[in-house]
């Protein structure tokens, strides 16, 4: 209700939203991907985001650990997408990337029908997820390109994190097919790193990060920031003070949960 206060001109259009489910996008290889719609009340054509789901890459579905972004997404007059996508380790890196460009090529080809504006368009996706909307956008091509990309806790350089740690970690094993940190292991993290595709004339991007993150370290966010705005692109980081990795965690904790005004405003005035 908080948000209806904030944002009554979304909530209004979201009284009438209509929701749609398990509605196939792509059959890569024979594997069925849906997704899940909501479209708002009125005539449009609306901003749509579509949001792609955590899980390491190996686990969860268009109804899980994004849920809370759904309903603020709702709320805010935005026309919405929720994916599933390919899962480690039955498929690879960059099976799941090329799912999310998928989706992408859906709603602009079903824009009408959906009442989305193919120029307003954003890709939002936390944690595993928000490494695959940084990677889909860092490779975007005509067909795939989006107008803003919001990252939660996405994890940018594979590289850093794994020689940090010392070892690959059970996720990148299952997403790259890797056990050693040797130079052909070394090569397949850079070569799934957003951060080694930047460029200029990429969309904005912010990224909301907490920064007591114990999974993704704060600091790869803005890291990424920093070197989108070196190839001059625009970029912000919304640290969210003393937050541990996971957005359902973080509800029930009003300092916490000021993201989500921060997500719409910020997508108001990018996609406006």
């Amino acid at each position: 209700m908080r948000f209806c206060v904030l944002l009554l001109a979304g909530c209004v259009a979201a009284l009438g939203a209509e929701e749609r489910n398990d509605i196939e996008y792509a059959r890569p290889g024979g594997v069925a991907l849906t997704l899940d719609a909501s479209i708002p009340a009125g005539a449009g054509p609306f901003a749509a985001v579509i949001v792609v789901h955590g899980g390491g890459w190996q686990k969860g579905t268009k109804r899980s650990y994004d849920k809370p972004l759904l309903p603020v997404l709702t709320e805010a007059g935005f026309a919405w997408f929720t994916i599933n996508y390919r899962l480690a380790p039955q498929h690879r890196f960059p099976a799941a990337v090329e799912d999310v460009q998928a989706a992408v090529k859906w709603v602009k080809a079903h824009a009408k029908e959906y009442k989305v504006d193919v120029k307003r368009m954003a890709l939002m996706g936390e944690s595993a997820g928000g490494h695959l909307v940084a990677m889909a956008a860092v490779r975007e091509t005509k067909e795939t390109q989006v107008a803003a990309v919001v990252d939660f806790y996405g994890p940018h350089d594979l590289y850093k994190r794994e020689m940090e740690r010392g070892k690959v970690t059970e996720n990148l094993n299952a997403l790259l097919g890797i056990e050693k940190l040797d130079e052909a292991g070394q090569a397949k993290l850079k070569e799934a790193s957003p951060i080694n595709f930047v460029r200029k004339g990429l969309p904005p991007f912010l990224f909301i990060h907490g920064t007591k993150d114990a999974s993704v370290p704060f600091e790869q966010s803005p890291m990424m920031c920093a070197k989108l705005k070196a190839a001059g692109d625009r970029c912000e980081v919304f640290p969210v003070e003393g937050a541990p990795h996971g957005i359902g965690g973080w509800e029930g904790h009003p300092e916490w949960t000021a993201y989500k005004t921060k997500m719409v405003e910020w997508l108001r005035a990018t996609l406006r």
